[in-house]
């Protein structure tokens, strides 16, 4: 009994091993720190001068994996995507006059930050941060404030 239980044992400690793949690990990207999807408001002087409240937008790689990420509000605020200069280390971001994927303007943003552990969800969930001012060339010298935190995708922190 023990002679044919000790070999059924190693007869599938072989099969299931041999049938393991040594994949190699794809890794991150670049932008691994940065990327998220936020739940934003667009403000100007601390007021949401549009009414949106929360918005949801991303931050994420470019398919260069570089030293830009993509910004892009799925159209939800001011209808902009555009790439801007990542510094991974210190979690910042800028662009001048970056042109708009959506539409035919241009798109800067300055004091772009990535705040860890910063922010809070709409349940309490301490969650990163996010920060940017935004100037549109169909509104120039108007000086928008992006800022808000990441989405946890639990659903009660969903707005």
């Amino acid at each position: 009994m023990y002679n044919k239980l000790s070999l059924f044992s190693l007869l599938a400690i072989l099969v299931l091993s041999s049938c393991s793949k040594d994949l190699p690990d794809p890794g991150a990207t670049n932008a691994v720190k940065m990327a998220n999807e936020w739940w934003v408001t667009l403000t100007v002087d601390g007021a949401d001068v549009y009414s949106l409240g929360h918005q949801k937008i991303a931050t994420y790689n470019t398919s260069a994996n570089s030293d830009s990420i993509w910004v892009d509000d799925y159209e939800h605020l001011w209808d902009f995507k555009c790439k801007a200069l990542a510094n991974y280390s210190d979690l910042t971001f800028s662009t001048t006059n970056a042109q708009n994927e959506y539409y035919d303007i241009t798109v800067s943003l300055k004091n772009g930050k990535i705040f860890p552990g910063m922010g809070v969800s709409k349940t309490g969930n301490i969650t990163d941060s996010i920060y940017m001012e935004a100037e549109f060339s169909d509104d120039p010298g108007t000086t928008y404030v992006i800022s808000g935190h990441a989405r946890t995708r639990w659903r009660d922190d969903d707005y």
